[in-house]
Protein backbone atom coordinates (compact mmCIF):
# COMPACT_ATOMS: atom_id res chain seq x y z
CA UNK A 1 0.00 0.00 0.00
CA UNK A 2 1.33 3.52 -1.19
CA UNK A 3 0.41 6.49 1.24
CA UNK A 4 0.39 10.29 -0.47
CA UNK A 5 2.08 12.43 2.00
CA UNK A 6 0.39 15.59 2.67
CA UNK A 7 -0.49 18.06 0.01
CA UNK A 8 2.41 19.90 -1.05
CA UNK A 9 3.93 18.84 -4.45
CA UNK A 10 7.57 20.00 -5.07
CA UNK A 11 8.74 20.65 -8.78
CA UNK A 12 12.02 18.74 -8.09
CA UNK A 13 11.60 16.53 -4.50
CA UNK A 14 15.14 14.75 -3.54
CA UNK A 15 17.00 13.32 -1.07
CA UNK A 16 14.64 12.01 1.74
CA UNK A 17 16.77 11.93 4.94
CA UNK A 18 15.23 10.32 8.17
CA UNK A 19 16.53 11.57 11.62
CA UNK A 20 16.11 8.94 14.19
CA UNK A 21 17.26 11.36 17.08
CA UNK A 22 13.85 12.86 17.15
CA UNK A 23 11.80 11.29 14.35
CA UNK A 24 11.95 13.95 11.94
CA UNK A 25 11.76 13.71 8.15
CA UNK A 26 13.97 15.91 5.97
CA UNK A 27 13.25 16.35 1.75
CA UNK A 28 14.61 19.08 -1.01
CA UNK A 29 12.94 20.45 -3.97
CA UNK A 30 15.77 21.54 -5.83
CA UNK A 31 13.88 23.70 -7.92
CA UNK A 32 12.18 25.25 -5.30
CA UNK A 33 15.53 25.86 -3.54
CA UNK A 34 14.21 24.88 0.06
CA UNK A 35 14.97 22.52 2.20
CA UNK A 36 11.48 20.46 4.13
CA UNK A 37 11.54 18.99 7.45
CA UNK A 38 8.77 16.67 8.94
CA UNK A 39 7.88 16.59 12.45
CA UNK A 40 6.54 13.39 14.00
CA UNK A 41 3.43 15.08 14.35
CA UNK A 42 3.23 15.51 11.10
CA UNK A 43 3.76 19.57 10.72
CA UNK A 44 6.55 20.24 7.73
CA UNK A 45 8.78 23.37 7.82
CA UNK A 46 10.65 24.68 5.26
CA UNK A 47 14.27 26.71 4.49
CA UNK A 48 14.73 28.74 1.53
CA UNK A 49 18.30 28.55 0.19
CA UNK A 50 20.12 30.90 -1.86
CA UNK A 51 20.37 28.54 -4.69
CA UNK A 52 19.14 24.90 -5.83
CA UNK A 53 20.15 22.32 -2.86
CA UNK A 54 21.44 19.03 -5.08
CA UNK A 55 21.67 16.85 -1.44
CA UNK A 56 21.99 16.98 2.38
CA UNK A 57 23.25 14.72 4.96
CA UNK A 58 23.25 14.88 8.81
CA UNK A 59 25.57 16.08 11.20
CA UNK A 60 25.63 15.50 15.31
CA UNK A 61 24.29 18.60 15.71
CA UNK A 62 21.05 18.03 15.05
CA UNK A 63 20.00 22.03 14.34
CA UNK A 64 22.22 21.93 11.62
CA UNK A 65 22.34 19.55 7.92
CA UNK A 66 25.62 19.70 5.84
CA UNK A 67 23.84 20.99 2.39
CA UNK A 68 25.20 20.75 -1.39
CA UNK A 69 24.12 24.18 -2.50
CA UNK A 70 24.77 24.61 -6.46
CA UNK A 71 28.92 24.68 -6.93
CA UNK A 72 29.76 24.49 -2.98
CA UNK A 73 29.15 23.08 0.25
CA UNK A 74 28.14 24.49 3.31
CA UNK A 75 25.95 23.87 6.74
CA UNK A 76 22.50 25.11 7.14
CA UNK A 77 21.42 26.35 10.46
CA UNK A 78 17.48 24.88 10.78
CA UNK A 79 16.98 27.07 13.75
CA UNK A 80 17.98 30.45 11.91
CA UNK A 81 17.82 28.96 8.40
CA UNK A 82 21.15 30.44 7.26
CA UNK A 83 22.99 28.59 5.10
CA UNK A 84 26.89 29.10 5.59
CA UNK A 85 28.94 28.34 2.87
CA UNK A 86 32.90 26.08 3.80
CA UNK A 87 34.21 24.52 0.76
CA UNK A 88 33.78 24.95 -3.23
CA UNK A 89 33.90 21.97 -5.09
CA UNK A 90 32.55 22.67 -8.16
CA UNK A 91 33.85 26.39 -10.66
CA UNK A 92 31.26 29.15 -9.67
CA UNK A 93 29.14 30.02 -12.70
CA UNK A 94 30.45 26.92 -14.34
CA UNK A 95 28.19 24.04 -16.21
CA UNK A 96 27.73 22.09 -13.19
CA UNK A 97 25.67 21.93 -9.95
CA UNK A 98 25.95 19.28 -7.19
CA UNK A 99 23.58 16.99 -7.24
CA UNK A 100 22.93 12.91 -5.50
CA UNK A 101 25.38 13.02 -2.02
CA UNK A 102 25.59 10.92 0.67
CA UNK A 103 28.02 9.81 3.65
CA UNK A 104 29.89 6.88 3.71
CA UNK A 105 29.92 4.62 7.12
CA UNK A 106 33.30 6.35 8.45
CA UNK A 107 32.05 9.90 8.03
CA UNK A 108 32.79 11.22 4.92
CA UNK A 109 30.48 12.72 2.27
CA UNK A 110 30.33 11.62 -1.45
CA UNK A 111 28.73 14.00 -3.50
CA UNK A 112 28.35 14.06 -7.73
CA UNK A 113 27.88 16.56 -9.99
CA UNK A 114 25.76 17.61 -13.13
CA UNK A 115 25.40 19.42 -16.75
CA UNK A 116 22.50 21.95 -15.64
CA UNK A 117 21.71 21.46 -19.69
CA UNK A 118 20.93 17.88 -18.57
CA UNK A 119 23.00 16.80 -21.82
CA UNK A 120 26.77 17.02 -21.51
CA UNK A 121 28.69 14.49 -19.68
CA UNK A 122 31.37 17.14 -17.36
CA UNK A 123 29.53 15.84 -14.19
CA UNK A 124 32.07 14.87 -11.76
CA UNK A 125 32.10 12.98 -8.11
CA UNK A 126 33.61 14.42 -5.22
CA UNK A 127 34.46 13.05 -2.03
CA UNK A 128 34.63 15.38 1.13
CA UNK A 129 36.71 14.70 4.12
CA UNK A 130 35.11 15.75 7.73
CA UNK A 131 38.37 18.12 7.68
CA UNK A 132 37.18 19.90 4.44
CA UNK A 133 39.75 18.42 2.31
CA UNK A 134 38.17 16.71 -0.71
CA UNK A 135 39.10 15.26 -4.23
CA UNK A 136 37.60 14.96 -7.64
CA UNK A 137 37.55 11.11 -7.89
CA UNK A 138 35.48 11.00 -11.23
CA UNK A 139 34.66 13.01 -14.56
CA UNK A 140 32.91 12.53 -17.54
CA UNK A 141 29.43 12.21 -15.88
CA UNK A 142 26.11 12.87 -17.39
CA UNK A 143 23.93 12.81 -13.94
CA UNK A 144 25.30 11.87 -10.95
CA UNK A 145 23.28 9.58 -9.28
CA UNK A 146 22.47 6.02 -7.13
CA UNK A 147 25.37 6.73 -4.28
CA UNK A 148 24.66 4.14 -1.65
CA UNK A 149 26.96 1.95 0.82
CA UNK A 150 26.61 -1.73 1.73
CA UNK A 151 25.24 -2.29 5.21
CA UNK A 152 28.99 -3.38 6.38
CA UNK A 153 30.79 -0.62 3.93
CA UNK A 154 32.40 -3.10 1.74
CA UNK A 155 30.70 -2.10 -1.35
CA UNK A 156 29.55 1.60 -2.99
CA UNK A 157 27.43 1.68 -5.28
CA UNK A 158 26.96 5.14 -7.77
CA UNK A 159 24.94 5.67 -10.54
CA UNK A 160 24.77 7.46 -13.89
CA UNK A 161 21.31 8.73 -15.00
CA UNK A 162 22.14 9.59 -18.25
CA UNK A 163 24.29 5.93 -19.45
CA UNK A 164 21.87 4.50 -17.84
CA UNK A 165 24.20 2.16 -15.62
CA UNK A 166 24.67 1.16 -11.96
CA UNK A 167 27.94 0.33 -10.85
CA UNK A 168 29.17 -1.28 -7.46
CA UNK A 169 33.37 -0.64 -6.40
CA UNK A 170 34.86 -2.32 -3.18
CA UNK A 171 35.24 -0.31 -0.76
CA UNK A 172 37.22 0.97 2.01
CA UNK A 173 35.55 3.02 4.64
CA UNK A 174 38.80 4.12 6.16
CA UNK A 175 41.20 5.04 3.44
CA UNK A 176 37.76 6.35 1.21
CA UNK A 177 39.30 4.26 -1.39
CA UNK A 178 37.51 2.36 -4.29
CA UNK A 179 38.38 -0.39 -6.21
CA UNK A 180 37.30 -3.49 -8.67
CA UNK A 181 34.75 -1.17 -10.89
CA UNK A 182 31.54 -3.47 -12.26
CA UNK A 183 28.45 -3.01 -13.77
CA UNK A 184 26.33 -3.79 -11.05
CA UNK A 185 23.09 -3.50 -13.06
CA UNK A 186 22.62 -1.82 -16.30
CA UNK A 187 18.61 -1.35 -16.34
CA UNK A 188 17.69 -3.04 -19.53
CA UNK A 189 15.17 -5.27 -17.31
CA UNK A 190 14.04 -1.98 -15.50
CA UNK A 191 11.97 0.41 -16.40
CA UNK A 192 12.74 4.21 -16.75
CA UNK A 193 16.58 5.18 -15.48
CA UNK A 194 18.22 4.86 -12.17
CA UNK A 195 18.08 8.18 -9.99
CA UNK A 196 18.93 8.06 -6.10
CA UNK A 197 18.65 5.04 -3.84
CA UNK A 198 19.29 3.36 -0.64
CA UNK A 199 20.09 0.17 0.93
CA UNK A 200 17.89 -2.22 3.43
CA UNK A 201 18.92 -4.60 5.91
CA UNK A 202 19.30 -7.52 4.03
CA UNK A 203 21.89 -5.84 1.73
CA UNK A 204 19.79 -5.27 -1.07
CA UNK A 205 19.86 -1.55 -3.27
CA UNK A 206 17.29 -0.02 -3.95
CA UNK A 207 16.74 2.18 -6.64
CA UNK A 208 14.13 4.58 -7.99
CA UNK A 209 13.12 3.92 -11.59
CA UNK A 210 12.69 7.80 -13.04
CA UNK A 211 10.85 8.16 -15.71
CA UNK A 212 9.21 4.39 -14.83
CA UNK A 213 6.71 4.75 -12.17
CA UNK A 214 8.75 2.39 -9.52
CA UNK A 215 11.03 1.55 -7.76
CA UNK A 216 13.11 -1.80 -8.14
CA UNK A 217 15.01 -3.58 -5.08
CA UNK A 218 18.42 -5.64 -6.53
CA UNK A 219 19.94 -8.56 -4.74
CA UNK A 220 23.28 -7.76 -3.66
CA UNK A 221 24.44 -9.36 -7.01
CA UNK A 222 22.71 -6.92 -8.88
CA UNK A 223 19.50 -9.57 -9.65
CA UNK A 224 16.35 -7.78 -10.14
CA UNK A 225 14.25 -9.03 -6.87
CA UNK A 226 10.97 -6.80 -6.44
CA UNK A 227 9.44 -3.47 -8.47
CA UNK A 228 7.28 -2.01 -6.89
CA UNK A 229 4.82 0.49 -8.87
CA UNK A 230 4.16 3.85 -8.02
CA UNK A 231 1.40 6.85 -8.24
CA UNK A 232 4.38 9.00 -9.93
CA UNK A 233 5.75 8.80 -13.58
CA UNK A 234 9.37 10.47 -11.92
CA UNK A 235 10.30 8.66 -8.34
CA UNK A 236 13.53 10.52 -7.77
CA UNK A 237 14.95 9.08 -4.49
CA UNK A 238 13.58 6.10 -1.47
CA UNK A 239 15.16 6.00 2.13
CA UNK A 240 14.19 4.34 5.04
CA UNK A 241 12.56 5.77 8.17
CA UNK A 242 10.05 5.83 10.45
CA UNK A 243 11.23 4.59 14.52
CA UNK A 244 11.99 0.70 13.17
CA UNK A 245 12.96 2.29 9.81
CA UNK A 246 10.52 0.07 7.94
CA UNK A 247 8.82 2.78 6.18
CA UNK A 248 9.87 3.63 2.76
CA UNK A 249 9.30 7.38 1.66
CA UNK A 250 9.79 8.05 -1.97
CA UNK A 251 10.40 11.81 -3.30
CA UNK A 252 9.40 12.39 -7.08
CA UNK A 253 8.88 14.56 -9.73
CA UNK A 254 5.94 17.39 -10.13
CA UNK A 255 6.73 19.69 -13.03
CA UNK A 256 7.78 23.04 -13.65
CA UNK A 257 10.97 24.99 -13.91
CA UNK A 258 13.54 22.70 -16.47
CA UNK A 259 10.70 19.89 -15.68
CA UNK A 260 8.20 19.70 -18.44
CA UNK A 261 4.38 19.66 -16.07
CA UNK A 262 2.82 15.59 -16.62
CA UNK A 263 -0.33 15.97 -17.83
CA UNK A 264 -2.78 15.42 -15.51
CA UNK A 265 -0.38 16.06 -12.47
CA UNK A 266 -1.76 13.31 -10.48
CA UNK A 267 0.19 12.44 -7.05
CA UNK A 268 3.27 13.85 -9.30
CA UNK A 269 6.01 15.68 -6.73
CA UNK A 270 4.22 14.51 -4.00
CA UNK A 271 5.99 12.47 -1.16
CA UNK A 272 5.03 8.68 -1.02
CA UNK A 273 5.32 6.40 1.83
CA UNK A 274 5.17 2.55 1.52
CA UNK A 275 5.70 -1.21 2.92
CA UNK A 276 8.32 -2.38 1.50
CA UNK A 277 8.27 -5.88 3.96
CA UNK A 278 12.11 -5.03 4.79
CA UNK A 279 13.85 -2.43 6.82
CA UNK A 280 16.95 -0.29 6.08
CA UNK A 281 19.71 1.09 8.18
CA UNK A 282 20.08 4.28 10.38
CA UNK A 283 21.76 7.05 8.13
CA UNK A 284 25.99 7.85 8.56
CA UNK A 285 26.50 11.48 9.86
CA UNK A 286 29.06 13.57 8.34
CA UNK A 287 31.64 13.45 10.81
CA UNK A 288 31.42 10.48 12.29
CA UNK A 289 33.85 7.81 12.37
CA UNK A 290 33.01 4.03 12.93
Amino acid sequence: MVEVIGEHADVLGECPLWDGRDNSLFWIDIEGWVVHRRSPAGDVESRRLGGRPGSIALTDDEDVLLAAVEHQLGWLDWGSGTFTPWVDVEEAGGPNRLNDGRCDPAGAFWVGSMNTDEASMTGTLHRLAPSGEHRTVQGGVGISNGLAFAPDGGVMYFADTLRPVVWAYDYDPSSGERSRERVFNDFSELPGRPDGACVDEEGCYWTACVGGSAVARLTPSGAVDKIVELPVHKPTMPAFGGPGLETMFVTSIGGGGSHRRPEPPGFNGRLLALDVGVGGVPEPRFGRTM
